[in-house]
């Protein structure tokens, strides 16, 4: 069987997607380990992406040209306002649909188009083009940013031209996927899809990564550690958490004297948060981290993970630290809406506390600290949703 593979972001570091894309070549060759997969890989910016450890057969790597012309931007600056259709973004398409048009996609059994960021630049330059529908696209994240679930900006008459133009690839494409099960239903019923949306769950694959590099890792220094390692965007709330952590050492010696909790945040927030909490001295703020030494804390530093979803009211993606934290079998705590795309998946309820309920996320932190401090044995907060067996079995669903 032969795979085409083409993809936005393989990077090692710096958004959650190159991790999941890189993870996801290496669930297809396990998935299939006598199969043909070359990769297609255009990318915005000369970067040392480690494509040595991804287990496929090749790799065509190009960096596009996306700087725009003035007199595109110039015209953009009115265009735009009368016809609600941003030049710029139609220049970025043609950048990669260029590429993507030299593709000799015939060669394939299956070919996977995935999207990477906000923009899904990759997904809207396929229009129109013969690969189209031929091919399996990817949403990591719903489109427009508008039906994000945490999105608080206005609908306007530019994200409904958005929508058109993605609407005319979903009907080209020969089939969608998303990674959320929530958002497959709201991407399908978005764009009215008479083909079913599937489902197909990020993936974590650690032999794609180099994790030996450990000289940058902040050792723990209490017997239970609980972290958050990420961003802070769309209705996510850390100050809850710190401040049900804050009531807990204050009302227990026990947990002050053995307890700490550290951020690594990749947020404009970080100096708001770093002040505020400044006087807590279990709580430690740090801004982020290369995803190495990221993982490396997580997986050896630190006793309880954080997680936050999108908030507060509904968060229909799957955050990409889900399948990384699944490899390792550490207690979460998901702070999550009440309707949530994890709620789904977290079957055990202490895994979970309601986003907008100090006490509820009180009362799960200090249950799972009081059981990290018994013992340190292994727990399976998604059960086998990550597994290469329920993998391969979603993966031939999509093929088939």
């Amino acid at each position: 069987m032969k795979f085409l593979v083409i993809e936005q972001d393989l990077r090692v570091s710096g958004t959650s997607q190159g991790i999941i894309s890189r993870s996801f070549l290496a669930k297809l060759r396990t998935a299939y380990p006598d199969s043909i997969i070359d990769v297609v890989y255009l990318k915005q910016y000369a970067s040392e992406d480690r494509l040595d450890l991804l287990p496929v057969n090749s790799i065509v790597e190009k960096v596009l040209n996306l700087k725009i012309p003035f007199s595109t931007l110039w015209l953009n600056k009115i265009y735009w306002r009368l016809f609600y259709i941003s030049l710029k973004e139609k220049y970025i398409h043609k950048v990669y649909a260029t590429e993507i048009a030299k593709i000799d996609y015939k060669r394939y059994d299956h070919i996977f188009v995935r999207s990477a960021g906000l923009e899904h630049e990759m997904l809207l330059a396929t229009k129109d083009l013969p690969i189209l529908k031929h091919a399996i696209i990817n949403f990591h994240d719903p489109y427009p940013v508008y039906w994000y679930g945490g999105y608080t900006g206005e609908l306007t008459n530019l994200e409904i031209f958005r929508m058109k133009n993605m609407n005319a690839v979903v009907a080209q494409a020969k089939t969608c996927t998303s990674s959320a099960t929530l958002m497959s239903r709201d991407m399908q019923y978005l764009y009215g899809s008479k083909k079913k949306f599937h489902t197909l769950p990020h993936q974590y694959a650690e032999k794609v990564f180099d994790l030996s590099d450990t000289c940058q890792v902040l050792k723990k220094n209490k017997r239970v550690t609980i972290s958050y390692h990420g961003a802070i965007q769309f209705g996510r709330d850390i100050d809850i958490l710190l401040d049900a952590y804050r009531e807990l050492i204050n009302s227990n010696n026990s947990f002050k004297e053995n307890t700490e909790l550290i951020l690594r945040l990749k947020s404009f927030e970080y100096y708001r948060i770093k002040k505020k909490y400044a006087s807590v001295l279990n709580i430690i703020v740090l801004e982020a981290i290369d995803f190495t030494t990221s993982a490396l804390e997580q997986i050896y530093e630190t006793d309880i993970v954080i997680i936050l979803e999108n908030g507060p009211l509904y968060c229909n993606i799957l955050v990409g630290k889900a399948p990384f934290l699944a490899a390792y079998h550490k207690p979460v705590l998901s702070i999550s809406p009440l309707e949530s795309e994890l709620r789904l998946i977290i079957k055990d309820d202490k895994f979970i506390a309601n986003c907008n309920d100090i006490k509820d996320v009180k009362a799960k932190l200090e249950a799972l600290i009081l059981d990290r401090l018994k013992t340190i044995d292994a727990v399976f907060p998604f059960g086998n949703y990550f597994s290469d067996t329920e993998f391969l079995n979603r993966l031939n669903v999509v093929l088939n």
